[in-house]
């Protein structure tokens, strides 16, 4: 997706340019900080807002890139250049050591983390001699651009808002690209991102490193721009400082990083003016508003002062083509051939056997289900199969290939692709990127590719098959729509229409007529049939025997863990064993 150039970005460049000369040294030096906390905001933007990860020790990477150029230029005698690429190289391997041992945790225990690590750092910056201690390093020298310093905040400002415009560029390539799609699937879990082919530890450690990376360039321009580094800038409360300017603005979205950075290093250099004015503890006065102004944020605008944006219509639309070099697919087999196979398969949780021997063979091409009253064991097989479970005992083969201890990661490379009894879409993307997020394994671009636009080939034949997944299910005119703001049917049809992204060899669904009503029910039914008869297999678990009934080509029928009985649809009705143990005589 290409950025956009118009008339606002003229007249924002503009008013950068002319800003040194029509506003004072003070108000410019406020906006260098500005640009400098925005730089560190954007990394927590994408480490917290869109992979869900909160980090509280983002100043310590800030002090780092600080520390770094300051003892290299300072101390050393180097070019204050030759900081930025150390800066960045500190900052990106200490991240790099503390996401391997970190990022296995999730939740509140990785927030207490990262607090503990950023005290550590910031403890080692008063510490250690050769990094001035509690005094810190001073008469770090300017940077200089042929000849001509940068001294002056007037001047530096130029170098601030360059930074800023290239990190804003180039988060914004990484965010609409491959990964970026993969970034924003993470707050979905482990289960939906494994099923798409997503290593999340993979991701997360990415994410990790990329704001590392960010702060260690707001540290380096931080250094030079004060020409002075000690510990206290760079502590825990600076920390969530950090934190609170991404989430005020909006931790979902980029532009929201500037907006916070903007508003608290504003309100911050008012406060300091004027609460001393009116108490001896302005101090504890200034942290009470930042806590009063973060309460009403989460009262009023969750998404951030940003996230009110969209109510005004202000989203743009992108062009949805179809018209691209496909994607290279994979051959299927031929119908009938042999494909799935479960032998001996069984599942113990401690003393109750969820699953006891089952068997059975799906050929290519066939619709097969597996039906059973509650508690039959039908969801644990389905489990084991899709290999978010392992078994017991027993075996499956796809194709040729034991995928018995495969991880989910693997099946979705052999062409085995899910969807799952509960909707898994992410409500904050749109249809086209729900769907694209399917194609993620038949692709390989990377984090560097994504933020430097070198996969725009790739990323318009991913977006062409995306477009016509969702042409093949009739929601190709509502692309752009967020997939929230559709009924359960159609989210349903877009969670198979992602899976068709990935070009499957076999399609596994559990209980897809759960939850819909009749007209949904005969539209499912149909598309099914198509996708059939495209020669993907259908494994599918389902309750609705009016709707298997008119579908599958055979039915597996569980019990207690137990395989009852297998045949055609009409052999199922008519065996006593089902009437009995699932129907209830009923058919």
């Amino acid at each position: 997706m290409a950025i956009r150039y118009g008339l606002p970005s003229l007249a924002l460049l503009m008013i950068v340019a002319l800003a040194p000369f029509v506003l004072g040294s003070f108000y410019i030096a406020i906006l260098n900080f500005v640009g400098i906390y925005s730089i560190v905001a954007i990394g927590i933007v994408i480490l917290t807002g869109s992979g869900g990860l909160i980090s509280f020790g983002q100043s310590a990477f800030v002090g780092l890139g600080a520390y770094a150029t300051a003892v290299l230029s300072a101390n050393l005698g180097f070019s204050p250049w030759l900081g930025l690429p150390v800066a960045l190289a500190l900052s990106a391997l200490t991240a790099t050591i503390l996401g391997m041992i970190t990022l296995h945790l999730s939740g509140h225990y990785l927030a207490l983390v990262t607090l503990a690590w950023g005290m550590v750092i910031t403890l080692l910056f008063g510490n250690i001699e050769e990094l001035g201690g509690h005094t810190g390093i001073s008469d770090i020298p300017a940077l200089s651009i042929a000849g001509i310093s940068l001294a002056p905040q007037e001047r530096y400002f130029y170098l601030v808002a360059a930074c800023l415009v290239l990190v804003v560029i180039g988060t914004t390539c990484l965010m609409q690209s491959r990964q970026g799609r993969a970034i924003r699937a993470l707050k979905g879990g482990e289960t939906l991102v494994t099923s798409l082919g997503i290593s999340q530890f993979r991701i997360r450690l990415g994410i990790f490193v990329i704001s590392a990376l960010l702060a260690g360039l707001a540290g380096w321009l931080y250094a030079h721009s004060q020409r002075y580094v000690g510990p206290d800038p760079f502590s825990i409360q600076t920390g969530i400082e950090f934190l609170l300017m991404a989430v005020i603005g909006g931790s979902g979205h980029i532009a929201g990083a500037i907006i916070g950075a903007t508003l608290f290093t504003t309100l911050h250099s008012v406060l300091q003016d004027l609460l001393p004015l009116i108490t001896s503890r302005a101090g504890n006065i200034e942290k009470i508003i930042y806590g009063c102004l973060f309460i009403l944020v989460l009262q009023h605008a969750r998404s951030g002062l940003v996230g009110l944006l969209p109510r005004f219509g202000w989203r743009k639309r992108e062009p949805v083509s179809l018209a691209a070099e496909p994607l290279e697919r994979r051959s299927l087999p031929k119908r009938g051939s042999p494909l799935l196979e479960v032998s001996g398969l069984s599942k113990q949780f401690g003393g109750l056997t969820a699953v006891d021997n089952v068997n059975f063979k799906v050929n290519a091409g066939e619709i097969v289900a597996l039906i059973g009253p509650n508690g039959a064991g039908k969801s644990t097989t389905f489990n084991l199969i899709s290999g978010a479970l392992r078994p017991t005992k027993g075996t499956v083969t796809f194709a040729g290939q034991n995928l018995t201890s495969e991880k989910p990661l693997h099946l979705v490379k052999v062409g085995v692709a899910r969807t799952f009894q509960h909707v898994k879409l992410r409500p904050n993307m749109s249809l086209l990127e729900n769907v694209m997020l399917g194609a993620y394994s038949r692709t390989k671009t990377g984090f560097l590719a994504g933020a430097l636009h070198l996969d725009a080939t790739v990323e318009k034949q991913v977006r062409a098959q995306a477009a016509l997944a969702l042409q093949r299910i009739g929601l190709l005119d509502r692309a752009d729509d967020m997939v929230s703001s559709l009924p359960l049917g159609q989210q349903r049809a877009v969670e198979i229409a992602r899976a068709l992204a990935s070009d499957p060899v076999i399609l596994l669904l559990d209980e897809p007529a759960a939850g819909l009503r009749r007209l949904e029910k005969e539209q499912l039914s149909h598309l099914l049939k198509e996708i059939s008869a495209a020669g993907v297999t259908l494994l599918l678990v389902e309750h609705d025997m009016e709707f298997v009934m008119g579908l599958v080509d055979r039915i597996i029928m569980l019990d207690f863990g137990k395989q009852r009985a297998e045949g055609t649809p009409e052999e199922i009705r008519s065996n006593p064993v089902v009437r009995e143990a699932y129907l209830g005589g009923i058919i």
